[in-house]
């Protein structure tokens, strides 16, 4: 994803610290966090709760900071949540700049039906990719249309935007195509009944005779 209007936030430079502070903040509507990275001091700021709750619903995130009248890029690198009311609590940003790499994890987005009777197994929900900050794809398709029992795709065969590159091993399996086992059991135990179905019949036609 690349930076646009929506992504421009107001940063507040804060002073004070501490968990009594950040509860403060949060209960104005305000989330703690800070600013890293380029050998820079650590900023701490408090950002609008509402309008980040929302940016940072997509993967990888990259806001366009406003902190004290100076234009700042940054990547949303960890959100820490309250684990039982989901509250974000504190933002970890990252500096980039235009142009710039990064590592990041990507959404795999599984598209498509495979073979009748078969199942698609995500073996792994995220792909490592080195990308412009800038232009962070929301997430990566795999397109599983008409694949059959046994097929595979690995991190090899997934088709990443331009200027995207693969950060991991390429024989990394992202989905395999199966067919359920109660399925398998099924079929199992009809292939079976068909095998003694004959000899079941030879045996009644020389007890007759």
């Amino acid at each position: 994803m690349s930076t646009e209007t929506d992504n421009k936030v107001v940063a507040e430079v804060r002073e004070n610290f501490g968990k009594g502070f950040a509860r403060r903040l949060r209960a104005a509507g305000k989330i703690p966090a800070v600013i890293y990275g380029h050998g820079t001091e650590p900023v701490h700021v408090a950002l609008p709760g509402h309008q980040v709750s929302l940016l940072i619903r997509r993967a990888n995130a990259v806001l366009e900071l406003d902190i004290a009248g100076k234009a700042q890029l940054a990547l949303v690198k960890d959100v820490q949540k309250d684990p039982v009311h989901q509250i974000v609590e504190h933002i970890d940003l990252l500096v980039v700049k235009k142009g710039e790499k990064v590592q990041v994890d990507v959404p795999i987005v599984v598209v498509g039906e495979s073979f009748a009777g078969t199942i698609v197994n995500l073996d792994n929900a995220t792909i490592a990719l080195e990308v412009e900050a800038t232009h962070i794809p929301q997430n990566i398709e795999v397109d599983v249309e008409g694949l059959e029992e046994g097929a595979h795709i690995t991190a090899a065969d997934l088709k990443l935007p331009k200027g995207a590159s693969l950060n991991a091993d390429g024989d990394l399996l992202i989905v395999a195509i199966s067919v359920p086992s109660a399925a398998a059991a099924e079929d199992e135990a009809d292939e079976a009944a068909a095998d003694e179905a004959p000899a079941e019949a030879a045996a009644e036609e020389a007890a007759a005779e």
